[in-house]
C-alpha cells in the first residue's frame, strides 16, 4: 500500500525523468547560444510554469502562502546559487564527454549531500543509503579510468570533463542541502506548497542574476535563445517540472535519500545517449553506470 511516507519515491522518479529531458534540451542549445545562455533558459523560461505550479499549490492549501523568514531566505540563496553553478558546469562537461558520462560525474553529489546533511542539517544517512553511495563512488571511479589508469595529462578533454563533472556534483550537493534547509525552515505547510514556493523564490533570483550578466556581457546569447524559443520553452518546462518534484521530495525526505534514489537519472540518460544522441559508451563506462543501478536497487529494497 502506497502511503504519504512513500510518496517521495514516485516524485523523485518523476524529477529524474524530467531532468533528463531538460539536460538533453539544454545540451542542444550550447553550440548556438553558449553554456551560460543554455543555463539561463532553465530559469527564465521555467519561471511562468513555476508561478503556475505555486498557484495550484496555494489553491490546494486554501489560497495560503508560507511566511518567509531569514533562515528560509538564506537557505534558498544557497540552493539557487548552487543549482545555477551546477547546471553551467554540467553543460560545460557535456561539451567534453558523452551525455551520460557527464551526468554520471555530476552524480558524485550523493556523497557530498550526505556529508553536508550531517554537518549542516544534523541528518544522518541510513545503511541502505550508505551502500548506494559507496556503489556510486566506485562507479564514478570506473568512469574516470582509461586503459586501467586514471585519466591524466595525455587526455586533457577527459580530465577537464572529470573536473567539471565533479564540480557540478559539488554544486548540486550545495543546492540539494540548501533546498532541504529551506523546506525545514517552513514547518507546518504542505510539501508541495513549500517546494513550489521555494522554487519561485529561487528562479526569480536566478533569472535576475544570470539575465543581468548575459545582458551586460553576452547580449547575442540572449538573442540566440530567443530565436530557439521552442527548445528553450521545453527546457524551461522540464526544468521546472524537475525542480518542483525535487523540492517537494526534499520537503518529505532527507536530501541524501532523495539524491541517492535520483541516481535513476543515469538509466534515463543512458537511453538518451544511446538511442537519441547516438553516442557510443565503452564497456568500462557501462560497468560504472551498472553499479549506480545496483545502488538504486539496494536503496529501494531496504527503504
Amino acid at each position: 500500500m502506497i502511503t504519504l511516507a512513500w510518496a517521495w519515491i514516485p516524485i523523485t522518479l518523476g524529477a529524474a525523468l524530467a531532468q533528463t529531458v531538460r539536460n538533453a534540451a539544454q545540451r542542444s542549445l550550447v553550440a548556438s547560444a553558449g553554456t551560460l545562455a543554455a543555463t539561463f533558459v532553465r530559469f527564465v523560461y521555467g519561471l511562468p510554469f513555476a508561478l503556475a505550479a505555486l498557484a495550484v499549490a496555494s489553491f490546494l492549501a486554501g489560497w495560503t502562502l508560507p511566511a518567509p523568514n531569514a533562515r528560509f531566505v538564506a537557505w534558498v540563496i544557497a540552493g539557487a546559487g548552487g543549482q545555477l553553478v551546477a547546471t553551467a558546469l554540467l553543460l560545460a562537461a557535456m561539451k567534453q564527454r558523452a551525455f551520460v558520462v557527464s551526468v554520471a560525474y555530476s552524480k558524485t553529489e550523493v556523497v557530498q549531500v550526505a556529508l553536508l546533511s550531517i554537518v549542516l542539517l544534523r541528518e544522518g544517512v541510513t545503511a541502505a543509503s550508505a551502500v548506494a553511495i559507496a556503489l556510486a563512488t566506485v562507479g564514478v571511479i570506473l568512469l574516470s579510468l582509461k586503459g586501467g589508469k586514471p585519466a591524466a595529462g595525455g587526455d586533457e578533454p577527459r580530465t577537464t570533463a572529470t573536473l567539471l563533472g565533479l564540480g557540478s556534483g559539488a554544486s548540486f550537493a550545495v543546492s540539494a542541502v540548501g533546498y532541504r534547509g529551506a523546506a525545514l525552515a517552513l514547518p507546518g505547510h504542505d510539501a508541495f506548497l513549500v517546494g513550489t514556493y521555494a522554487l519561485v523564490w529561487a528562479q526569480v533570483m536566478q533569472s535576475i542574476v544570470l539575465g543581468a550578466y548575459l545582458a551586460a556581457r553576452q547580449p547575442q546569447a540572449l538573442v540566440a535563445v530567443t530565436r530557439a524559443w521552442r527548445v528553450s520553452l521545453l527546457a524551461g518546462f522540464m526544468g521546472t517540472a524537475a525542480s518542483v518534484c525535487w523540492l517537494t521530495a526534499f520537503a518529505l525526505r532527507p536530501a541524501a535519500d532523495v539524491r541517492a534514489l535520483g541516481m535513476v537519472e543515469m538509466l534515463f540518460s543512458y537511453a538518451v545517449s544511446w538511442r537519441v544522441l547516438r553516442e557510443r559508451i565503452t564497456a568500462r563506462e557501462l560497468a560504472g553506470i551498472g553499479l549506480l543501478a545496483v545502488g538504486l536497487v539496494v536503496l529501494c529494497l531496504q527503504l
